[in-house]
């Protein structure tokens, strides 16, 4: 997924050489041509300073200067034509004023020399920096493998459902954390699950694994949702006891389930502590509260109830919102929460895409760009009958 107002993945990185096709992160223009705008700066003050002003002595920190953004063969090279750009400065009467006698004169060779010094230590210090780099774009590689992998691509179109996801990282350089979402077409209807995993880092997404693989599975078994619901808390709290001496008991997933049945015109819903769905109509935008919600996956076992399913109707154009309380936690610059009814509402009827599109630039329009927490949305829309329903395209996952 891109991010509004920002130039296309392929612009922003370069391949590494030997790095097996991952990509670093391309320093920006002005970056690059710093050396140049340094140098073009020296050449600007020589002649209008007096002769013992030797401004020459700024190119010491050229190397530095180009260590920011280029490798450690370039800073080499930009340390040998300091020096020697130094000499000419420093003995040539045409551009600096000065005679011959002034290039080996004790305090240039003192230039000389420390250009050099810092030309040494420039060069290991690109050195170091494209390592590092190269490192982390390893670590990007491998976070946009297991994104694959945890949330993979959603089937677009299932029947006469439209379906369309999003994910935003709080985080740039994150890739993958604790919200998710799935849709899976089965013989009961089409079902639906976003959920929210307790926590940050590795546990997260962890958990958010686990969860995905026990839906995925179940979905297709189960013929009652609330049965579903249900097995999905049994895998879990046996994956928690399976774990002594870690936090994954105390670690719990909000998390909502939905069963689309086209044919019959209704969604039904199991919501387990998480923000309620919202059911867009033309005319209307409702939340789908539950009359009896349940408690987050992974502390059922403490109340011992029986999951509940709340059903409503679902006509054709109606659209179902599915979200992580990442959005509706959004805070604006003075703190204000964001207000999801409501901006809903005031886009009137949207195709899914372009809903989750709106959603999405809006988000980041009402916190200034700064998110404090992922956030993720799935929405499914019911077409009308008269559509095809053997079409069914996938699509990339969305990512930050």
């Amino acid at each position: 997924m891109r991010w509004p107002g920002r130039t296309s993945e392929a612009s922003r990185r370069k391949l590494v050489p030997g790095g097996g096709g991952q990509a670093l992160p391309a320093p920006p223009a002005w970056m690059r041509w710093m050396p140049a705008f340094y140098v073009a700066a020296v050449l600007v003050l020589e002649p209008v300073t007096p002769v013992q002003w030797p401004v020459s002595f700024l190119l010491i920190a050229l190397p530095l200067v180009a260590a920011f953004a280029h490798g450690s063969a370039f800073v080499a090279g930009i340390t040998v034509f300091a020096i020697v750009f130094e000499g000419v400065l420093a003995g040539t009467p045409c551009c600096a004023g000065r005679s011959v006698g002034y290039l080996w004169d004790r305090h240039y060779v003192a230039a000389y020399l420390c250009t050099a010094l810092v030309g040494t230590l420039g060069t290991f210090l690109a050195a170091h920096r494209t390592r590092r780099e190269r490192t982390l774009a390893t670590v990007r590689f491998v976070a946009d493998i297991a994104q694959r992998v945890l949330l993979r691509p959603v089937p677009r179109r299932i029947g006469n459902i439209s379906v369309e996801t999003f994910y935003l990282s709080a985080a740039a350089e994150a890739r993958i954390g604790g919200d998710l979402y799935e849709a899976v077409p089965t013989t009961h209807g089409v079902r639906l699950l976003i959920g929210d995993v307790r926590g940050k880092g590795l546990g997260a997404v962890e958990t958010a694994a686990a969860l995905l693989g026990a839906f995925r599975e179940a979905a297709h078994d189960e013929p009652d949702l609330a049965a579903l619901a249900g097995r999905v808390e049994t895998s879990m709290d046996r994956r928690a006891a399976l774990l002594p001496g870690s936090d994954m008991g105390e670690r719990f997933v909000t998390a909502v389930f939905a069963e689309i049945v086209a044919h019959d015109h209704i969604v039904r819903i199991v919501n387990c502590g998480h923000p309620p769905p919202l059911l867009i109509r033309s005319d209307e935008v409702s939340e789908l509260e539950t009359s009896r919600s349940a408690p987050p996956l992974n502390l059922g076992v403490l109340v011992g109830e029986p999951y509940h399913v709340d059903e409503h109707a679902f006509r054709p154009g109606d659209q179902l919102l599915l979200y992580t309380d990442g959005i509706t936690e959004t805070r604006d610059p003075d703190g204000t929460f964001y207000p999801l009814i409501q901006r809903v509402r005031s886009w009137g009827p949207l195709p899914p895409r372009q809903l989750l599109d709106h959603l999405h630039h809006d988000l980041l329009a009402y916190s200034d760009n700064h998110l404090h927490d992922d956030t993720a949305a799935l929405t499914a829309c019911l077409l009308p009958d008269e559509r095809p329903h053997d079409e069914t395209r996938h699509s990339p996952p969305d990512r930050t």
